[in-house]
């Protein structure tokens, strides 16, 4: 079995939102980088290689930080419900949110993994958000809606782990840089037992 191609794929925005703790597991982390192009281009390649090597795509999972308005931080929540909260068309009366002619829903949905944490709303953009999302969501990331569709028109599964590092607010920025990592460990857990899982 080809370790590259792990049957439950971690993903990351950052190699500093993991703190070397998956490295030292031994376990294979995609490092998409920040913001929805870069994960887009990250996963979409990545499962090519799945695909090239006649693999069954993985169980796709994110893990990373988020900003909340409504979870204080050190929250850890599961996301299975994603968003594109900068997806603003309504200039030609789409609503908010909405990417025009698309054939994917507007609101990602996957099935439950982490039924044991609370549940959120993800609402991804190619902002660092420091105030309040016209589009309602109850985190605020950069990458996970782009993973999500990515999964969503390759027919991977997705699941999402979000961290409250900050408050989204005009504090946003120092705080993230102090809980960035905080949540590793955990990260790593909830890891472990989806692919202890087999599935």
């Amino acid at each position: 079995m080809n370790d590259d191609l792990p049957h439950v794929l971690a993903v990351l925005a950052l190699r500093a939102e993991s703190d070397g703790v998956f490295e030292a597991a031994g376990v294979p982390v995609l490092y998409c980088g920040v913001g929805k192009i870069n994960a887009t281009f990250a996963l979409t390649r990545k499962l090519a290689g799945y695909r090239h090597a006649q693999r069954a795509l993985p169980l796709v999972v994110n893990f990373g930080s988020a900003g909340s308005r409504h979870h204080p931080a050190g929250s850890i929540l599961a996301c299975h419900e994603l968003v594109q909260r900068d997806m603003d068309v309504r200039g030609l009366g789409f609503a908010l949110g909405v990417t025009p002619f698309d054939e994917a829903p507007p609101r990602l949905r996957f099935a439950p993994r982490f039924t044991e944490l609370p549940a959120a709303v993800c609402g991804s953009g190619d902002s660092f958000a420091t105030s309040a999302c016209e589009l309602p969501s109850d985190v605020v990331d950069m990458e996970a809606y782009a993973l999500a569709k990515v999964c969503w028109h390759e027919s991977a599964d997705f699941a999402c782990v979000k961290y409250v590092t900050d408050g989204a607010d005009h504090d946003a920025a120092d705080h993230w840089k102090s809980n960035v990592h905080r949540a590793a460990e955990r990260f790593l857990e909830l890891y472990r037992r989806l692919a202890g899982a087999g599935s």
